[in-house]
């Protein structure tokens, strides 16, 4: 009778352990997809605090090298 109780402990432990992985990877997918880590203004602010003129070019060039770089 003891060992149906442990392996309904293992079993509940397994079951909560997969549903935390995918609730918190869930959970991270749409945190990133509504708050990107750095955006497009992010990247104008710093230019221009670094004394360069953020054109539309140099933006669309910035953020393609960080999309590329991080796969």
């Amino acid at each position: 009778m003891n060992y149906i109780w442990i392996i309904l402990i293992i079993v509940a432990f397994l079951v909560g352990l997969a549903a935390g992985f995918y609730g918190a990877r869930l959970y991270m997918k749409k945190y990133f997809k509504e708050n990107p880590p750095i955006s497009e203004d992010m990247i104008a602010a710093m230019m221009s605090q670094m004394g360069q003129k953020p054109s539309a070019k140099k933006l669309n060039q910035v953020m393609n090298m960080m999309i590329h770089s991080q796969r």
